[in-house]
């Protein structure tokens, strides 16, 4: 009888184990996803001052879109964010940069200037790069999801404080723009 209790204990820590093992793996597969992602989202940072510096003379009417994607940007900057919060800071800015794309078809001039050209080039390759990395990201933070909902992982995933990721998205208004205009992926 002791040998059942015995073998009943094993087989539980092993499965504790396994799971928790699991659980680890799959968080880790979202770190090293963000990190792939950052790259990308640090280009695309760095076109953002251009971006902006291109398109602020025509847009005076849309100077509050300007300004927000440029306090976002500061805000992804900053080290004082965990991957979870500077997701929703990049989707937030995903949501500008289309805004920003759909205003300046109000813009003949600007949009058949050569530096706005240049730039919509540059931010359309970081985007698609940017595009492919998402994808990954969010594949890794769906799976390290469904462990932390699903039962029994969600008890360790509990006791060890491992909380729901969000995934990158694109903004439900960008998407009726950009299926109108596809060569316009910001």
């Amino acid at each position: 009888m002791i040998w059942i209790i015995v073998g009943v204990v094993v087989f539980i820590l092993l499965v504790m184990i396994i799971i928790n093992n699991s659980l680890v793996s799959r968080k880790n597969q979202v770190d090293n996803a963000f990190a792939s992602i950052d790259v990308y989202l640090k280009k695309r940072s760095d076109l953002i001052p251009q971006l902006v510096d291109t398109v602020k003379g025509y847009m005076k009417h849309e100077k509050e879109v300007l300004t927000e994607i440029t306090r976002l940007r500061t805000a992804a900057q900053s080290n004082e964010f965990g991957s979870n919060d500077r997701v929703v800071i990049e989707n937030d800015i995903t949501a500008g940069l289309g805004k920003i794309a759909i205003a300046v078809e109000n813009y003949p001039d600007l949009k058949a200037g050569e530096n706005y050209l240049m730039l919509q080039r540059s931010i359309n390759e970081v985007e698609e790069q940017l595009s492919a990395s998402r994808r990954a990201f969010n594949a890794s933070v769906t799976d390290y999801n469904n462990g932390v909902e699903s039962i029994p992982s969600n008890i360790i995933a509990g006791m060890k404080g491992y909380k729901l990721k969000n995934v990158f998205t694109i903004p439900s208004e960008s998407r009726p723009a950009m299926e109108e205009r596809p060569d316009t992926t910001f």
